[in-house]
C-alpha cells in the first residue's frame, strides 16, 4: 500500500480545496485496501478544461472572465455537476467540488460520474444582462464537451433554474432542442417537479434517518442554518415537519436568532422584499461566527466550504452536523468533532438530494415523459433512507465515522465500475 500523499503531511490550514477532498479520499483509499494503481486514476481528474469567455458590459466595456469545467470521472455514467458564478472559483476549487460529485453520485447509487464548473465573476454585483451574455459564452466555450449522455450541467452557486434555461436555449441552437442537457431547468421547459426543494428536502430526509437510528429526539430540536439560499431556505422550510424548532439563520449579511424559534415562512418573505434575513421581525442579530457556535441540537452549515476547520470545530456544540453546503468541514475540524463526538453527516450523503431529484429530472427528458411532485418527492425518499441504512451499517459494521464509510462505499463503487469496464 503507498504511503501518505503530499497533502497528508501538510499542514491543514495550507491544504487547498482539491487538497482536502483528496485527503478524504486517501483515508477512504487506506480503509478498503483500494490498489496503488486505481488511486492515481480516482485520484485526478479525467479532463480539465480552462476557457476564455469574455462578455460585453452593459456599459460597453469588455470584460474577460475565466471559466473551467472539469470532467473527475464517468465509470458509472456520464459526468454530472453544477456550474457556479463565484469570486473563488478557480481550478482548485472546482477540481475538487467535481471529485466531490463522483463520490456523492456513488454514495446514492445513480448512475452518474462527477464534474464541476464555474466561471470567476462577482455575479452578485452584475446585471440579468450581464449574466446572461456570460452564460451564453460560456456555454458555447464548453459546448463539444457537453452533451445528454455525456456531461449534464445544473446550478449551483449563484446560478438558477433561470441560468440553467439560458444554458439550455445556447446549446440547443448548435445541437437542437436538449432539455437533458442540463437539470435544475424551470418546469416550463422540462424541469422536474420538486428539484427547486430537493437539496434542502434531501438534508431533512437525512437528518430523520439519522435521528431515528441514533436515537435523537427530534421533536422539539433546536437547529441553526448557516445559509438561507436555496438548500438552507428550503432545509429550514422543511425540517419543522419532523418536530423541530429552527432558532437561527444567516447569509452573506449577517444571522438572526430567536431563542423560541423563528417564523421560517415570513424570514422568507422578509428576504424577497429586503435580500437579506437581518431584520426579520421577532429576531436578534448575530453573526455568522456566532451561529456556527449556538448551544442548538442541530447545526446546518449550508453556504460555501470550510466553514468550521480547527480553528473553531472545538467551539461548536451542536450535537449533530449535518453538511448541507459541499465541503463545510475541513479535515482537521472534522477531526475535532469526531474527538468531541459529534455526529457529523457528510456533504456527499446529506447533500445528494439534488443531484438525485437531477436524475430524475434528466430521466424524465430522455423518456418525454413527467412525473407528479408526490413520485419525485417519494423516490427521493427511497433514494436518500437507502443511502442513509447503507453508510450507516459500514460506519457501525467497521467501527468508523460517518464521512469514511460514506468515501469508502463510494471509492468501491467507482473502484468496481472502473474494473467492470476493463479500464485496468
Amino acid at each position: 500500500m503507498a504511503g501518505p500523499p503530499e497533502t497528508a503531511r501538510r499542514s491543514p490550514i495550507d491544504m487547498t480545496p482539491f487538497e482536502a477532498v483528496s485527503l478524504f479520499f486517501d483515508r477512504a483509499a487506506d480503509h478498503i485496501g483500494l490498489a496503488d494503481e486505481m488511486r492515481e486514476v480516482l485520484r485526478g481528474s479525467y479532463r480539465e478544461l480552462r476557457v476564455q469567455v469574455p462578455v460585453r458590459m452593459d456599459d460597453g466595456r469588455l470584460e474577460v472572465f475565466t471559466g473551467y469545467r472539469v470532467q473527475h470521472n464517468a465509470a458509472r455514467g456520464p459526468y454530472k455537476g453544477g456550474i457556479r458564478y463565484h469570486p473563488d472559483a478557480d481550478l482548485d476549487e472546482v477540481r475538487a467540488l467535481a471529485a466531490l460529485m463522483t463520490w456523492k453520485t456513488a454514495v446514492v447509487d445513480i448512475p452518474f460520474g462527477g464534474a464541476k464548473g464555474g466561471v470567476q465573476c462577482d455575479a452578485r454585483s452584475m446585471s440579468d444582462a450581464e449574466k446572461q451574455r456570460l452564460t451564453r459564452r460560456f456555454t458555447q466555450m464548453i459546448a463539444y464537451l457537453l452533451g445528454t449522455n455525456r456531461d449534464i450541467p445544473a446550478p449551483d452557486v449563484n446560478t438558477d433554474a433561470r441560468t440553467m434555461a439560458w444554458m439550455m436555449d445556447a446549446y440547443s441552437t448548435r445541437y437542437g432542442y436538449t432539455p437533458a442537457i442540463v437539470t435544475g431547468k424551470p418546469v416550463e421547459l422540462g424541469g422536474s417537479y420538486g428539484r427547486e426543494a430537493a437539496t434542502g428536502r434531501g438534508v431533512v430526509l437525512c437528518l430523520a434517518e439519522a435521528g431515528r437510528s441514533l436515537d435523537i429526539d427530534l421533536q422539539g430540536a433546536t437547529v441553526a442554518v448557516q445559509g438561507f439560499g436555496n438548500v438552507g431556505s428550503w432545509f429550514a422550510r422543511l425540517v419543522g415537519e419532523l418536530g423541530c424548532r429552527v432558532v437561527a439563520v444567516s447569509d452573506v449579511a449577517g444571522g438572526i436568532y430567536a431563542e423560541s424559534g423563528l417564523d421560517v415562512d415570513a424570514v422568507v418573505s422578509h428576504v424577497a422584499e429586503s435580500g437579506s434575513v437581518v431584520g426579520a421581525a421577532g429576531s436578534e442579530s448575530i453573526t455568522n461566527e456566532e451561529l456556527l457556535e449556538l448551544d442548538v441540537d442541530v447545526l446546518v452549515p449550508a453556504a460555501l466550504d470550510r466553514v468550521i476547520t480547527d480553528a473553531n470545530a472545538d467551539r461548536i456544540r451542536a450535537r449533530v452536523v449535518a453538511e448541507a453546503a459541499n465541503h463545510p468541514v475541513s479535515p482537521a475540524g472534522d477531526e475535532i468533532l469526531e474527538g468531541n463526538g459529534k455526529t457529523v453527516i457528510p456533504d456527499i450523503l446529506a447533500n445528494a438530494g439534488g443531484v438525485t431529484v437531477s436524475y430524475f429530472e434528466w430521466a424524465q427528458n430522455i423518456q418525454q415523459f413527467r412525473w407528479e411532485e408526490e413520485r419525485v418527492n417519494a423516490e427521493l425518499s427511497k433514494t436518500m433512507s437507502r443511502a442513509w441504512q447503507q453508510v450507516y451499517a459500514r460506519a457501525t459494521g467497521d467501527g468508523i465515522p460517518l464521512r469514511l464509510a460514506a468515501f469508502a462505499l463510494a471509492v468501491e463503487k467507482v473502484d468496481q465500475a472502473d474494473r467492470l469496464r476493463g479500464y485496468v
